[in-house]
């Protein structure tokens, strides 16, 4: 399964629900990334300057960093979460899973208006270890400042800002379309203005297409 939507929308709170509900695993590229730029190896400097900018990594790095994962898991049940951005890193994707014969079942795709989105990132807090994001608003800190798990300190993402997130989601709208296009007929569209409202209509369309997925 893959989920797609602009950064902001969800992805990751999604992602962690259906953990708690389903015995899946998650393969998150942001926080494969957080965790080069905490190690601080030269992928890590070089990402956190993209980041900073608004920009992309070539798709070939970020494919060096999903490959093993994919590998890893490639007899368990899964959710990609933040590759494919473009279609020509889901013409990548196809060849890998092709070489291990896999397949994606499941592609879901976000709809969260960009005004909604904006309002929610400079309330997004994350532990950069762990990648656990809360948001003021809908998902606060048991403690403010504090993780919930560690007690250690949250911060606000290198790229959460708002002339950043701005020239984010332009490049976003900008590569989404021909994304969709190359999953045309595979995409279910989930609407919303919170990650609340539209859980209900995810759960329903995965407990409809897989019936035994096994729970927690």
């Amino acid at each position: 399964m893959i989920i797609l939507g602009a950064p902001g929308a969800g992805k990751g709170t999604q992602s962690d629900w259906l953990l708690q509900k389903y015995s899946i695993e998650t393969i998150v590229v942001g926080q494969l990334l957080r965790n080069e730029i905490v190690k601080g190896t030269k992928l890590g400097q070089f990402a956190e300057k993209k980041m900073k900018a608004g920009e992309l990594l070539a798709d070939d790095i970020v494919l060096d960093l999903v490959k093993p994962e994919v590998e890893r898991l490639k007899d368990k049940d899964w959710i990609l979460d933040g590759f494919p951005r473009k279609a020509s890193q889901a013409v990548l994707l196809d060849k890998l899973l092709s070489n291990d014969k896999e397949s994606l079942n499941f592609v879901a795709s976000l709809r969260v208006p960009d005004e909604v989105i904006l309002k929610r990132i400079e309330e997004r807090f994350i532990h950069l270890p762990s990648g656990r994001t809360y948001n003021l608003s809908f998902n606060p800190p048991k403690v403010a400042g504090k993780d919930d798990v560690t007690d250690e300190p949250l911060s606000q993402r290198p790229d959460d800002n708002a002339t950043t997130f701005a020239a984010r989601l332009k490049s976003f709208h900008e590569e989404n379309e021909p994304l969709l296009a190359h999953y045309e007929g595979a995409v279910l569209k989930f609407e919303g203005r919170s990650s609340k409202e539209i859980w209900p209509k995810l759960e329903k369309a995965i407990e409809e297409r897989f019936p035994n997925l096994k729970r927690r």
